[in-house]
Order: C-alpha cells, then sequence, then structure tokens
C-alpha cells in the first residue's frame, strides 16, 4: 500500500509518460484560463462601461448569467450539457470541440474567469478620477487612443488587489476538472485515496500543493502592488 501511495506521489509532480503530472495539468489549466479570460475581459470590460446600450446589455447579461450560478453547474452544462444538443453534434467544428473533456473544462473555466473579470475591471475604470480623463483628452487622446493609453492600464493597476483575489479563486476553481476526468491534482488524490484508502496523505499532499501555489500567487501580486500602486499613496517609499 504504501509502495501505492508512492507512486501516486510522483503523479502530482511528474508525468507518467501518457500526459501531464497532476500539478502540471492544474498550472496549464490555470494559466490558460487566466490568459484567455484577461484578453476576453480587456474589450468587454469597455463595454460594460460604455454608453451605448447596444453595447453594454449583452455584457450585462453575460457577467449576471456566469456570476449568478456555480462553476459546477456551467462545467457540467459545457462538459455534458452541450453535446446532447443535436444541433452541437450536427456541427462539424463543435462536434470535434465538445468531445474534448479538457476544451470543455478549458471553454467553462475561461467564461467563468472572464466574467468575474470584466465587472473587476470595469469597477477599476469607474473609479478613475475624472481629473485624469480631462487630463489626456487635453492632450488630444481621444476614442481608442484614450481607451489603450490611460483608461486600461489605469484600470489594470487599479484592480490588481480584487485580480489576485480572482485569480486564487481561479486556482482553487481548478480543482473542479476531475469532474470532467481530467487529471488534476485533485485527480490524482482521488485516485491515490481509491487504491491506498490512506485519505488524510492523499489528499493532505493535495491541500499543500493548493497552498503553495496559493502563497506563490499572493507574493507575486504583493511586488506587483508595491511597484505599480504605488502613485495611488507616494508618501510610501
Amino acid at each position: 500500500m504504501i509502495e501505492l501511495l508512492q507512486e501516486y506521489g510522483l503523479a502530482y509532480l511528474y508525468s507518467d509518460g501518457n500526459g501531464l503530472s497532476g500539478l502540471a495539468m492544474t498550472l496549464w489549466l490555470f494559466v490558460v484560463s487566466m490568459v484567455l479570460g484577461l484578453v476576453l475581459s480587456l474589450p468587454l470590460a469597455l463595454a460594460r462601461v460604455s454608453r451605448k446600450i447596444w453595447m453594454r446589455l449583452p455584457v450585462q447579461l453575460y457577467t449576471f448569467v456566469f456570476r449568478g450560478t456555480p462553476l459546477y453547474i456551467q462545467l457540467l452544462i459545457c462538459y455534458t450539457g452541450l453535446y446532447s444538443l443535436e444541433v452541437v453534434r450536427d456541427h462539424a467544428l463543435l462536434d470535434q470541440f465538445l468531445r474534448n473533456a479538457l476544451n470543455c473544462t478549458l471553454l467553462a473555466f475561461v467564461l467563468n474567469t472572464c466574467a468575474y473579470t470584466v465587472e473587476i475591471f470595469a469597477g477599476a475604470i469607474h473609479n478613475i478620477p475624472h481629473g485624469e480623463m480631462e487630463a489626456a483628452q487635453a492632450y488630444g487622446l481621444r476614442g481608442w487612443k484614450l481607451s489603450l493609453f490611460l483608461v486600461l492600464p489605469a484600470a489594470l493597476r487599479r484592480s490588481l488587489p480584487a485580480y489576485s483575489n480572482e485569480l486564487i479563486l481561479m486556482l482553487h476553481a481548478t480543482s473542479l476538472a476531475f469532474t470532467a476526468t481530467v487529471a488534476d491534482i485533485l485527480k490524482v488524490a482521488r485516485d491515490a485515496n481509491a487504491a491506498t484508502f490512506l485519505t488524510f496523505q492523499a489528499f493532505g499532499v493535495a491541500a499543500l500543493l493548493y497552498m503553495l501555489l496559493s502563497f506563490a500567487l499572493v507574493g507575486l501580486f504583493r511586488l506587483a502592488e508595491r511597484r505599480w500602486m504605488r502613485f495611488l499613496n507616494p508618501t510610501r517609499g
């Protein structure tokens, strides 16, 4: 039994040749979801604060739906619900994409974290002092140039604390990937527990890995906040 636990213990950190290790799969899911969610959220956040109702309302509906329903249900819909629709199965590209459990998992994670990130950035945009906007306009910045060179950089800086919390929550949420049979940290822990019945050891290692990853994220964002948010409190060294 100890040999079995050691075998599964290696699966947390090392690939067995058939795919990524549990830790590598968790990190891959987290990084890809974070990057895609961030890229999608930037234009959507600008649409969210737009005065044009035809741009604002669809984004509001999207964030309302994905922030108002549990990620677990969203994952089940992406993993099994969508593929049960005949229109999806009849479409060659959708059929191929949704047959892959990893694609379904990523789709749910990206849509979920993007919805929360949009609201974080939209709130930060609303908090940009009006004087900064007027000063930028006085220098000739208008339209997309104003958004690109002032609004988005200022919003990204101001949203660092809230965004760091969202990323930590997203890291923890990747543990739901086992629902779609994706071999992440928790899936390896469940397999180890089923094979060895050493529940404390199996899930204890998983908890330790998640905790270490969370502390690493917190440390990185603390450094980022000290560097990029110093302008909000210039009296501090």
